[in-house]
């Protein structure tokens, strides 16, 4: 029994070593640059401890995604307002766009990563959405909040264009720039202009013709 809890943990301690140099490597070289031979180099472990735990490259990099949102996660489900449950749906919406921009800008260069393994795998255009571990989460909770406050509204879709501002080229050149501040500002006020809208600008009780002329 002694024996498993000591590979256990070494297996443990494997794992975070891999992920810490990826992290590493990805914040000194571009994403692809950065190869499996090389993370397993950089975390002192043979190629086939890295492929046997992640499997491939998209699976690390997946990994590594899932376990710098997990906090965000844990702050949605069971922590404090302004992103915890006990708070307003408008003021969580808020709250959460900010915590997310700061998740994307902290990890601009594994998003870059996994887009480019996405590529790089030749992913179709609906697929590629799945190589983000935690994008159905990051949807499902905004659709929610949207919903609750404004039930008149596409949620989903609006969640997705929301979300999809994270992943473009420019946001990423903003970012790496470290003007990641503004971001959040520009998209907290997107949202805020979404929320306070009223339904006859929705197109659901105004046309959104020119009106005729005299």
């Amino acid at each position: 029994m002694a024996e498993v809890r000591r590979e256990r943990a070494d297996a443990a301690r494997n794992r975070q070593a891999i992920l810490r140099a990826t992290e590493e490597l990805l914040a000194l070289h571009r994403p692809e640059q950065v190869s499996m031979e090389q993370v397993a180099a950089a975390a002192g472990v043979g190629k086939g401890t890295v492929f046997h735990r992640f499997g491939s490259r998209m699976g690390l990099m997946r990994a590594l995604m899932t376990e710098r949102a997990l906090a965000l996660h844990e702050a949605v489900t069971t922590g404090p307002p302004p992103l915890g449950p006990e708070a307003p749906p408008g003021e969580r919406l808020l709250a959460f766009l900010d915590a997310v921009v700061d998740v994307v800008a902290r990890n601009k260069g594994l998003l870059a990563a996994l887009g480019h393994a996405a590529t790089t795998a030749q992913r179709s255009a609906e697929d590629t959405r799945d190589t983000h571990p935690v994008y159905d989460f990051w949807h499902a909770h905004i659709t929610a909040l949207i919903s609750r406050e404004r039930p008149d509204l596409d949620a989903g879709l609006l969640a997705h264009i929301l979300l999809a501002t994270l992943s473009s080229d420019p946001i990423l050149r903003l970012l790496e720039q470290g003007d990641g501040q503004h971001l959040a500002d520009s998209l907290r006020a997107l949202a805020t202009t979404l929320l306070n809208t009223s339904t006859s600008r929705t197109g659901q009780g105004t046309s959104t013709s020119p009106a005729p002329g005299p």
